[in-house]
Formats: structure tokens, C-alpha cells, sequence
């Protein structure tokens, strides 16, 4: 067994605003006893602003945020995964996850690869897409965690190059964003890569008013452990390798599958129809 935690809140445009509240919810987590939390997208900096704007706020991972996250993961001796904005030296800016161990180190970092250019907003506009042949995937108490971003939720493929990375739980940080059935997509997208991968699933989003909350920690066979519901909080589930391994004989998709998982440049569509 090993407990984790998932963290949510709504960020704003204040950055140490921001931090504070993040240092809540990893003192909040640690107190719970997990090892590891889980926090949102876009944790840095919140805005209902066009992309662009996150280039002027955005840090080197050496820089203010990531350092305080750091300092939270080691003086609370817990495992983080959180979302920034990274500077770009060739150009605009990364949306990023980092992941540091409980000593504050970085074990890695995934820049997010499907731009959310859906629903009338263009990330593109004001983010540079990361490498799709570069999972985020480390090690804790015996389990594999992989993460990927928000609306790369929406592409299976970004979980299953992760799980033929060796994850055993998905980790998904997302600002996803309001809006007609947005809810749903998010729970059903959530337990559907949990069934279809026979995996755990992390995912902590921000809240209203421009997310939908509704973090989440979802079982092997989709069953849903806990949920945030809408407002700021923690939640916390205990991982079972019993539990996935039992899944994973049960419903052998992993070993049955016939299609593997090959990164392409993005394909562009011609237009309406």
C-alpha cells in the first residue's frame, strides 16, 4: 500500500498567492501521511487571458516557483508534481510539469505536447509544444508514475507511451476549463484511461471560476477512490499493488493489444467538414 494525495486550488494572477497556497496543500498532504501529491496545471499563474500572456511570467526551473515547491517537497519529506510555465531560450514558452523527490531534487520534467487549441481558445498562440517522444516516468514505492497535461488527456496515446514506459498510475495536472459538458468529458475521460490501460489515475485540476474541479483518484477498473468535488481541498487514496495486479490478470489489454504507440509531427486540418 502506498498513500498519495491530490491537491487542487484556483490560481491567479498573483504568484506568491499561488505558492502560498500550494505550500498549504503539500504541508496538507504530508500531514495525511501520502508521499507523494499531485497538483494542478498551470499552478504558477492563472488567467482567463489569452496564451500569450503567461510569457511574461513565466520562470527557468531554477527560478522563484520551482525553487519554493522545492523547498516544500523537502522540508515536508514528500514527492510533488506541479505545473508551470518555463521560459523557452528559442521562443515562446513551455507548459511544464516538474517532478522533485522529497529532498526538493528534480527527478524530470514533461512540457506538454497537445496544445489546447479546441473550445475558441489557441494555446498555441502563446506556448511551444514539447517532444512527444518524452514521457515523464519515475519510480516510488515499487510503482511506476507517468505524467502528462490536461488536454493531452483527450489523445490515449499520450497514457499508453507512458504505461509502455513502465507506469503503473497516471498522473494528469490540468486547468480544465468550464464550460458545456466539460465535467463529463473530464470524468469520462479520467476512468476511461484508467480502464483502458488497467492503470491508476491522479488527476488534480484547479477549481472555479475558470476550471471545473473535480480532482480525482480513480482505480485500475475505473472506480473513482475519491473526488474533490468544486471547492479547494486535498483528497487522498491508498495505492494497492495487490488491487493492480489482480486488475491487470483479470483484463489482460496490455498484453493483448496489436497497435504500439509511434510519435508523429502534429497533423494539421484543412479546414471546417
Amino acid at each position: 500500500m502506498m498513500r498519495v494525495a491530490v491537491g487542487q486550488f484556483s490560481a491567479g494572477t498573483n504568484t506568491r498567492e499561488n505558492t502560498t497556497a500550494l505550500g498549504r496543500l503539500v504541508e496538507a498532504a504530508a500531514a495525511a501521511g501520502a508521499e507523494l501529491v499531485v497538483l494542478p496545471e498551470s499552478s504558477l499563474y492563472g488567467t482567463s487571458e489569452g496564451a500569450g500572456a503567461v510569457a511574461a511570467v513565466a520562470e527557468n526551473l531554477d527560478g522563484p516557483f520551482v525553487n519554493a515547491v522545492a523547498g516544500f517537497a523537502g522540508r515536508h519529506g514528500i514527492f510533488v508534481v506541479v505545473g508551470t510555465y518555463e521560459r523557452n531560450p528559442d521562443g515562446l514558452p513551455h507548459n511544464t510539469l516538474v517532478a522533485l523527490d522529497s529532498s526538493g531534487d528534480i527527478l524530470g520534467t514533461y512540457r506538454k505536447v497537445h496544445l489546447y487549441d479546441a473550445f475558441g481558445y489557441r494555446e498555441s498562440e502563446g506556448i511551444a509544444a514539447g517532444n512527444p517522444g518524452e514521457p515523464l516516468v519515475f519510480s516510488l514505492g515499487g510503482f511506476g508514475f507517468g505524467a502528462f497535461t490536461c488536454y493531452d488527456l483527450r489523445f490515449p496515446e499520450s497514457a499508453r507511451a507512458a504505461i509502455d514506459a513502465g507506469t503503473d498510475v497516471l498522473l494528469v495536472p490540468a486547468m480544465w476549463i468550464r464550460g458545456p459538458g466539460k465535467e463529463d468529458h473530464w470524468s469520462t475521460l479520467l476512468k476511461a484511461r484508467a480502464i483502458e490501460n488497467t492503470a491508476y489515475v491522479l488527476a488534480a485540476n484547479q477549481t472555479g471560476p475558470l476550471a471545473t474541479g473535480y480532482s480525482m483518484a480513480v482505480d485500475p477498473a475505473g472506480v473513482v477512490m475519491a473526488n474533490a468535488g468544486e471547492e479547494a481541498g486535498l483528497i487522498v487514496a491508498d495505492l494497492n499493488r495487490d488491487r493492480l495486479n489482480r486488475v491487470r490478470r483479470q483484463v489482460p489489454v496490455l498484453d493483448n493489444r496489436r497497435f504500439s504507440v509511434v510519435p508523429q509531427a502534429p497533423v494539421r486540418s484543412a479546414g471546417p467538414g
